[in-house]
């Protein structure tokens, strides 16, 4: 475990480093500034900055959706859904000096404890990068829904719609 490795609550101020990591690491899944402003304006509860040596390395952004739908890339919400069913981790990004002390782990068990404190009964989000695996060891499993393939397909090809089942 890497010393001064720690998740904070987001603010509107940390927007600028998250877009950075998120170009840097996802240059396949762009998303806009306002996209990400969006998420969090949205639902700041689940909007997390990881910082290393207090520098940021990280980021996670979830919210409230409806479960089997996903919230379409790079495109503005306008709200969230009003009666929602499922905790949606929209993305979860690290720098690869943050990847492999825990990190991960750690912001998936605090927000799977904020998910069931909310009272969902599952949570959901889309694999992609190989990420599966990790996605499993997380008690995450694929769930096969054919409304969603061409959704998913706009991700990638292997991009997988996953759930973790939290009754």
């Amino acid at each position: 475990m890497l010393r001064d490795v720690a998740w904070r609550t987001m603010t509107a101020y940390d927007l600028p480093a998250v877009q950075g990591i998120a170009d840097t690491v996802h240059v396949d899944f762009f998303e806009a500034p306002e996209v990400l402003a969006e998420r969090l304006s949205l639902y700041h509860n689940g909007c997390y900055l990881l910082e290393v040596g207090e520098k940021p390395a990280g980021y996670v952004l979830s919210h409230p959706w409806t479960y089997g739908t996903l919230p379409p890339l790079n495109t503005l919400l306008k709200h969230l859904p009003a009666e929602p069913d499922t905790y949606y981790l929209h993305d979860l990004c690290l720098l690869p000096v943050a990847r492999r002390v825990g990190a991960a782990s750690r912001i998936v068990e605090a927000l799977t404890k904020h998910a069931r404190a909310e009272g969902y009964p599952t949570m959901t989000l889309v694999a992609v990068a190989g990420s599966i695996p990790f996605w499993q060891r997380q008690g995450f499993e694929t769930v096969e829904i054919e409304a969603l393939y061409a959704k998913l397909l706009s991700y990638e090809d292997a991009a997988s719609y996953m759930v973790k089942r939290l009754g």
